[in-house]
């Protein structure tokens, strides 16, 4: 019996993972966005998103992602700011109303993992290494991370905002991502 039980045991922790399709719930998923004003951290959100990642194993990672944000979601907790960044100066909702970012190079980075892809935010597709930790959760995983852009780079902040002098030039993306496996 105890050769048996040691049989099924090397059986089961030798067989690989299995890559498989996830997606996001908003349950539990933030996707936050903290600029810099007069060099105080100002943070705001984007409350509408989808992840999807296509053929991820944890153990091993590979697959793609997709994130297809929803720019007229912003919500900074200002009235004031929220009716100042849906104009062409900041993130042009008319015009630009959905952000996505795609990677197809998902790959193990120390601890956790580094995707390689490209972003397209208000006209503007740009490179992107997005470095996240995978955490099972229930009867799903928490993804989380957090990365920094130049907002220049994609025409956030044009015209008196160009400068860094009251905006900063960086803004750190942070996310928490809820994932269930299935599409």
């Amino acid at each position: 019996m105890t050769r048996l039980i040691a049989l099924l045991s090397l059986i089961v922790f030798a067989v690989p993972g299995f890559a498989a399709d996830w997606h996001s719930t908003p349950e539990g998923s933030k996707l936050e966005f903290i600029a810099a004003f007069e060099a105080t951290p100002v943070s705001g959100e984007f409350k509408t998103f989808e992840a999807h990642l296509r053929g991820f194993d944890p153990a091993t990672a590979g697959g793609s992602i997709q994130v297809v944000i929803e720019t007229p979601s912003a919500d900074m907790g200002i009235g004031d700011v929220n009716e100042a960044i849906q104009g062409k100066e900041w993130f042009d909702f008319a015009a630009h109303p959905r952000a996505e970012f795609r990677a197809s190079d998902v790959r193990r980075e120390g601890d956790g993992y580094l995707a390689r892809g490209t972003l397209a935010l208000k006209g503007a597709e740009k490179p992107v290494m997005v470095q996240f930790d995978w955490a099972p959760s229930g009867e799903g995983a928490i993804a989380t991370g957090e990365f920094t852009l130049a907002r220049g780079d994609f025409g956030i902040g044009t015209g008196d905002w160009a400068t860094s002098d009251t905006i900063g030039a960086n803004v750190t993306v942070r996310f928490k991502v809820h994932m269930v496996a299935g599409d």
